[in-house]
């Protein structure tokens, strides 16, 4: 009789698992408020657009609109403070973030979007090498046709378009600054791989110049942001060019610095949202 019981037990245990093991998996969470889609550039690369947009009724002038680059990594966190905020100022507006069609944070295509090397390290692809990159194409995407299926999808304000990047992204945004400072209303540098670029600074010399000589007119707005305990990116070239880019505000460069003391390289961008916010969004 012991023997029959334990066997119905061990039974029952058996059906017991199988069905907890055939049970569909829950779920995934969707942001409320958001669309996604993937999208090709001019020239066939694929990327995943991630949109947060008020469900309010936009101003006249439609709504402004921040691009957040690592979009994988970077969409939520700006995207649910957007939210949330959606009854201040901060709140009305649109944030798309620019990721590639992955489910992890960051995706090794990044690198020849975002950046250029002269000498790479040996055994590093970052950036196409022999001074070559893509980032003038993704510029290109950016400020083209991406910015064009925004305003198709949502009514934006074409003068109010800012541009966030971390990392290899704030390169980026740097390159957009110097290259075409015309082209966003607001740029965020935050924690930027300077050493990891000698032409950058060969661009910002051209760039200062330039703007000095009175051939740029009106440019970007400047946030730098850093972390006190980068240990990837030394901040102390990113205060130095937040200072020399705020020498040039006679001629029209606005620049403002923010450092927070305890964040590092990878949590600068989290503790950077409201910051960010309130810079690109909030009228001044």
């Amino acid at each position: 009789m012991k023997r029959l019981a334990s066997l119905f037990a061990a039974l029952a245990a058996t059906g017991s698992a199988t069905a907890q093991q055939a049970a569909p998996a829950p779920p995934r969470y969707a942001m409320p408020a958001t669309h996604v889609w993937d999208m090709k550039s001019d020239t066939g690369k694929t990327y995943r657009i991630m949109v947060s947009y008020p469900e309010t009724e936009a101003p006249a002038s439609g709504f402004p609109v921040l691009y957040v680059l690592d979009g994988n990594a970077s969409f939520a966190a700006f995207a649910e403070t957007r939210r949330v905020q959606e009854w201040q100022q901060v709140g009305k507006a649109i944030v798309v973030g620019v990721g590639y069609p992955t489910d992890q944070p960051y995706a090794e295509a990044r690198n020849e979007d975002f950046i250029v090397m002269d000498k790479p390290p040996p055994g590093k692809r970052l950036g196409r090498t022999g001074g070559k990159t893509g980032r003038d194409e993704f510029l290109d995407f950016l400020t083209g046709r991406l910015r064009a299926e925004i305003a198709t999808r949502y009514k934006t304000n074409p003068d109010r378009q800012s541009l966030f990047g971390h990392s290899f992204g704030g390169l980026f945004a740097l390159h957009a600054l110097y290259t075409r400072p015309q082209a966003f209303h607001s740029l965020i540098v935050a924690s930027p791989s300077l050493e990891l670029d000698e032409g950058v600074l060969r661009d910002e010399r051209d760039f200062t110049a330039r703007l000095t000589s009175g051939k740029v007119g009106k440019t970007s707005r400047l946030m730098v942001i850093v972390g006190e305990r980068d240990v990837d990116d030394d901040p102390e070239p990113a205060r130095a060019l937040a200072a020399r880019m705020e020498q040039l505000s006679s001629y029209g460069l606005r620049t403002r610095y923010r450092s927070y003391a305890v964040e590092g390289h990878m949590s600068v961008p989290a503790r950077s949202v409201t910051d960010v916010l309130r810079f690109v969004f909030e009228q001044r």
